[in-house]
């Protein structure tokens, strides 16, 4: 027998009020441009889901709000993450193809926006129309839903979430500001010298010498960035994980660089500079920087490529399940006739096919602006129409089974993204309005998805604790209309003081969409150095390494970035083997387990916020003052093991005693 919600239908208690819609509404916009932030720093995002959850229930509970605000809160509150995802994968394409010259402008504001609200819009509204099949199919466990209401159940009996939450966010922003502020260097480049050439070099199969080449057998490595988002980031995903990211970092500065550099150097000069400038006038650093933007990386997107191919082929059953299971679901949907009961009462199937049908309209003329012809933006809107309904209800199904934090949403896009652009070269749209259309196409299926799944997830939170559906949703529209409006100046912000596809923001997905889209449609790739990617990608396979796009995005991401997540990875382990020792058992471990992650969590809001904060100063050309002319980086490295002692000692203080009952599978 089926148990029922935690609030009952008929208990009258306050749900879409206005203190809970501001409340979200805020969230969904500071943690979109914190995830935003990292996504487009460290290449991942984090589930908004449980911050949102522990943020609201600690404000509603001083304002005695009820669990259905908390709820409602909650859900407004973690849209805007799934909003940042979609776009922060597509819309820097666009600077990195030079689809769009400025990003500063009222035009590239109004494109962006009407590509992330189209595509959230459309994926409440698929989603609404699957929902009550999704949300009560018993082969759908929805773990992360089940684990976010737990926490306001837990809420409902005190709860110290919130205290460990804020107080990291305070520690992460504190050392990230300390690092802006020069009072230590947040990262170094070290040079290693293992010997000189000169000479003595040998060019493979000959005996004939070469006095001209001169580098040295020498290593360009970095120490781990001091940056407490990456700490905390490595932390959450684990050793294992962590290492697989590090290992592509390794492969790119330890193997590859000084391979080419060693054995091209004078013809890399001449490539990159000039055949007037000789190897002794360009400095190591410059000549592997070259090396690593312009070879490694073409072969990191094509281990990108088979990596997330991969990835959907390994959930290959999960996703044909899903498909069926998504037509069955559209079956029974159609077949139904509307409830009466609150908790079954969703937006009035009217309002969505209307609203369908004028984003369709609307994404039209969109895509005309941006393929010049009529033809290829009728195309690329059937594209975006059946792509996103598909893989809308392939992620709700998704994050039934396997939960929102893996729901392989660049994998699902990647896909449209080829189609697209195959139909694209088709129909004679090439060149550069062809690119800016498949771009198109895939940012609106990209927001789509990943809005559909954390859409999806939210309504099983509210059908366990007995919210209302159609206020969820209506909440949720609003939450993406506002972060659709406002995601575009944290971006704007970020790239006037970076630039997107820089070593300080890499935009690995981005960068990802842009190689292939240009490389299809404008006919503009390094297809060799991809392909040789594409073999690396295979051999990985090959190897078992679980995780192949992991290793992939390490090579395309600086060395101090993915350093720095293996560093949060090994205090994770070291946790993890402290627990052992002192014999937890597994209600100690979740507790453990559940505060180190929230601490993490903090973390990376707190470096994000913060930097957005540096972000906008550099972006306005206001200066930032420094505490040392000259800091340093082993002083950095003391504030390393601050965060490591941080995340190791907290949590283990919390681990409660042994027979006190297990807390939720939450992060409480």
């Amino acid at each position: 027998m089926r148990e029922g919600p935690f609030i009952p239908e008929k208990t009258d208690l306050r749900e879409f009020t206005v203190r809970a819609l501001v409340l979200g509404l805020i969230m969904t916009v500071i943690l979109g441009a914190a995830n935003a932030y990292l996504g487009l720093r460290a290449g991942m995002t984090i589930a908004a889901t449980y911050p949102a959850a522990v943020i609201g229930m600690a404000i509603l509970r001083l304002m005695r709000g009820s669990i259905l605000e908390e709820n409602f809160a909650r859900t407004v509150g973690s849209i805007g993450e799934s909003v940042a995802a979609g776009a922060i994968f597509t819309i820097p394409a666009f600077l990195i193809v030079g689809a769009w010259a400025n990003f500063n402008t009222i035009d590239a504001y109004i494109k962006s926006s009407a590509l992330m609200f189209v595509g959230g819009l459309l994926g409440i509204l698929f989603v609404t129309f699957l929902r009550r099949v999704m949300v009560t199919d018993p082969e759908l466990p929805f773990p992360e839903s089940v684990a976010a209401a737990e926490i306001h159940k837990a809420g409902q009996k005190g709860s110290a979430g919130a205290k460990f939450l804020f107080q990291a966010m305070g520690v992460g922003a504190a050392i990230y500001a300390l690092g802006v502020l020069k009072l230590f260097a947040a990262s170094k480049d070290f040079i290693v010298k293992v010997g000189s050439l000169g000479s003595s070099f040998v060019r493979l199969g000959t005996t004939k010498t070469s006095p001209t080449v001169n580098t040295g057998g020498t290593i360009a490595v970095a120490g781990p960035g001091i940056y407490p988002a990456y700490i905390g980031v490595g932390y959450i995903i684990g050793p294992r994980l962590a290492s697989l990211n590090f290992a592509g970092g390794v492969l790119a500065w330890g193997l590859f660089a000084p391979l080419l550099v060693y054995f091209l150097g004078p013809q890399l000069v001449t490539s990159f500079y000039g055949p007037e400038v000789t190897l002794s006038e360009v400095s190591w650093e410059a000549l592997v920087g070259h090396v690593w933007r312009f070879i490694i990386r073409p072969i990191a997107v094509g281990g990108m490529l088979v990596g997330a191919c991969f990835t959907l082929y390994r959930m290959r059953k999960n996703l044909i399940a899903g498909l069926k299971r998504s037509v069955s679901d559209v079956k029974k949907a159609a077949g139904r006739v509307e409830q009466v009961s609150r908790l079954e009462k969703d937006l009035d199937f009217r309002y969505v096919f209307s609203g369908l049908t004028v984003c369709f309209i609307l994404m039209i003329f969109v895509y005309h602006i941006f393929a010049g012809t009529y033809g290829a933006a009728i195309v690329a809107a059937l594209v975006m129409a059946l792509a996103g309904f598909f893989f809308a209800a392939v992620s709700g199904n998704l994050v039934g089974t396997i939960g929102s934090s893996n729901n392989p949403i660049s994998g699902l896009t990647l896909s449209t993204l080829i189609i697209a652009a195959i139909l694209m070269v088709l129909i004679g749209a090439t060149g550069m309005s062809g690119v800016a259309a498949v771009l198109g196409v895939a940012a609106v299926v990209c927001v789509s998805s990943a809005v559909a799944g954390e859409m999806l997830q939210d309504l099983k939170v509210g059908h366990i604790l007995g919210g209302t559906p159609w206020k969820m949703q209506v909440g949720d529209v609003i939450g993406v209309l506002v972060a659709s409006l406002i995601l575009f100046f944290p971006l704007m912000i970020l790239h006037g003081a970076f630039t997107f596809g820089s070593k300080e923001l890499p935009a690995p997905q981005a960068g990802l969409m842009a190689a292939l889209s240009q490389g299809i449609v404008g006919g503009e790739m390094a297809w060799p150095l991809v392909i040789v990617g594409m073999f690396m990608g295979l051999a990985l396979i090959l190897v078992q390494v679980r995780s192949p796009m992991l290793v992939a995005v390490g090579m395309y991401l600086p060395l101090e970035t993915t350093f720095a997540i293996f560093c949060g990875g090994v205090i994770r382990a070291i946790v993890d083997k402290l627990a052992v020792k002192n014999n937890f058992n597994e209600a100690q471990k979740a507790r453990v387990e559940n505060t180190g992650i929230l601490l993490a969590s903090g973390l990376i809001a707190g470096e994000a916020l913060t930097g957005l904060i540096r972000a906008a100063l550099t972006f306005f050309n206001i200066p930032i003052p420094s505490i040392m002319a000259a800091p340093s980086y082993f002083f950095g490295l003391v504030f390393l093991v601050i965060i490591a002692i941080y995340l190791v000692v907290v949590p283990l203080r919390h681990a409660g005693k042994a027979e006190e009952p297990r807390p939720p599978s939450a992060i409480i």
